[in-house]
């Protein structure tokens, strides 16, 4: 008779455990997790960020299974009613993930409703390994403003790709900084960057530049609000970003501008793709 995989892998695990001992015990529990599905936290990161703005219930490509298994754990967790357990990441999946984040002693940024790795693989102990893990990384220093550490590494992609050095405006993690920003720079992976020097032409390839590596970004100009014309890019899938900037990034894979009044998207046309996925390709 064939055994199931699982089945197979935990035989093989308590027969090494018998011959070896304590090594083996390690060999058991090394096999059990090995068993476990896999919760591929980018894509399910992208679909916390995406399905929130979405007019419809469509689901996030390459997002459902790991969805369904973060949100059947949540249920679990009594913290999602059943009916939301569906593969779609909307408003009340990440109003339930935050709960969960907070259920850890999670506070600011860290229980945002993002998944992040600590909480993902907390809520997934015994239930789903985490796979393409990703984080923000360390806040650093970059042109007298403060972000972190996988921005930073974007930022010099892009500037690579141009050809020209791009100079911070305003970085991350300034709170109430900014009141024109709608705490949009409230947390990580948002930048604001001046367009002095550039003519027409060059913006447009910056912001593609930008696109190309990972960032949801748009020239703004003071038509729309009270600024002056500068480039704001929010980093997708960073853990850290603000509930506000998340919701940017759902309406820039939406076709929108990421503006309060929701307007068609008026920036070069790109294939949409985290940093992840850029550096992959």
């Amino acid at each position: 008779m064939k055994l199931p995989s699982r089945a197979a892998a935990l035989m093989a695990a308590t027969l090494l455990a018998s011959l070896t001992g304590a090594s083996g015990m390690s060999a058991a529990r090394a096999a059990d997790a090995d068993a476990l599905p896999g919760v591929n936290m980018e894509a399910t990161v992208k679909a916390a960020q995406i399905d929130p703005r979405r007019p419809d219930d469509r689901l996030t490509p390459g997002a459902k299974a790991g969805v369904l298994l973060v949100e059947r754990a949540l249920r679990e967790e009594r913290l999602l009613d059943a009916k939301w357990v569906d593969g779609y990441f909307g408003t009340t999946t990440v109003a339930a993930f935050a709960r969960f984040q907070r259920s850890l002693g999670l506070t600011g940024l860290a229980a945002n409703g993002l998944p992040g790795k600590a909480s993902l693989t907390k809520l997934g102990a015994g239930r789903f390994r985490v796979t393409h893990v990703i984080g923000p990384g360390a806040r650093v220093s970059a042109g007298g403003v403060v972000i972190d550490t996988r921005t930073r590494n974007m930022l010099a992609e892009a500037e690579r790709l141009l050809g020209r050095d791009l100079v911070l405006l305003q970085g991350s993690y300034n709170r109430g900084g900014d009141p024109t920003s709608a705490g949009t720079h409230d947390g990580g992976g948002v930048v604001d960057i001046s367009v002095k020097g550039m003519n027409s032409a060059t913006r447009t390839a910056a912001v593609r530049a930008l696109r190309r590596v990972g960032f949801a970004a748009w020239v703004r100009n003071p038509d729309q609000a009270d600024w002056p014309w500068h480039i704001h890019a929010a980093a997708i899938n960073d853990t850290d970003l603000s509930r506000q900037a998340q919701h940017q990034i759902g309406d820039y894979y939406l076709g929108l501008n990421g503006l309060a009044g929701r307007g068609p998207d008026d920036g070069p046309k790109v294939t949409i793709r985290t940093w992840e996925e850029y550096r992959r390709r």
